[in-house]
């Protein structure tokens, strides 16, 4: 492998790596882990972990494992909604990657806290505002 290969990837991760990584970063959060954790009970330093979580380095099999059973969850949760999304990084509609919002703090806590609104309509409620606000912006962008 050349050079610019391996530079190349430094700057595009993978998607499904950048899917993966976001995955983890959000079970450890929900869970309140910290990276210095997971990477202790890993046998990582807390960098490799940072790594993983932005999908700059690839998770092999056997430490993805490792991590599902640290995180206590399957290995098939770091894959949910990946059918979802493209190999380009784009959901299949045009809007960016599910990555790029876990990534930011308010993400996190909306990923976190969203599923414990256990009210049916309080949830579409929820959903109808944030959609109008984001139907607004994007008429505002025009």
């Amino acid at each position: 492998m050349g050079m610019s290969e391996s530079s190349d990837a430094e700057r595009h991760p993978n998607p499904i790596d950048l899917h993966v990584g976001a995955r983890i970063r959000m079970r450890r959060k929900i869970l309140g882990v910290s990276q210095e954790r997971l990477a202790e009970d890993l046998g990582l330093t807390f960098q490799q972990i940072q790594k993983y979580e932005r999908g700059a380095n690839r998770v092999s099999a056997s430490k993805l494992y490792e991590i599902a059973r640290s995180l206590q969850s399957s290995v098939a949760y770091f894959f949910e909604g990946l059918a979802d999304t493209t190999h380009e990084g784009v959901a299949e509609g045009g809007e960016p990657f599910v990555h790029d919002f876990l990534m930011t703090s308010e993400g996190l806590e909306l990923a976190a806290l969203f599923p414990k609104i256990t009210r049916s309509k309080v949830r579409r409620r929820i959903l109808e505002l944030v959609r109008s606000m984001a139907e607004e912006e994007a008429a505002e962008g025009e």
